[in-house]
């Protein structure tokens, strides 16, 4: 198991999503991503893409507006 970091702050959507849709073709299972986000709408969709996807999700605030969001490959 392997982590990677995606630094999508000052980003707008749907970039973020874009780059970790991107990103997470990369990656093998068992892996995970942990994408920075500081944007509300990209928090609210990247999430959501990766849980309908089957992916496992973890949500950390690390500063006000400001959020990593774990992301493991597991299928």
């Amino acid at each position: 198991m392997a982590e990677y970091r995606l630094d999508c702050l000052g980003e707008a959507c749907p970039v973020p999503l874009l780059k970790t849709q991107k990103e997470m073709e990369k990656l093998k299972v068992g892996d995970v991503l942990i994408v920075e986000i500081d944007h509300s709408c990209a928090m609210k969709n990247v999430p959501e893409w990766a849980r309908n996807m089957g992916y496992n999700v973890e949500i950390e605030e690390v500063d006000d507006g400001q959020w990593e969001v774990y992301i493991e490959k597991t299928k």
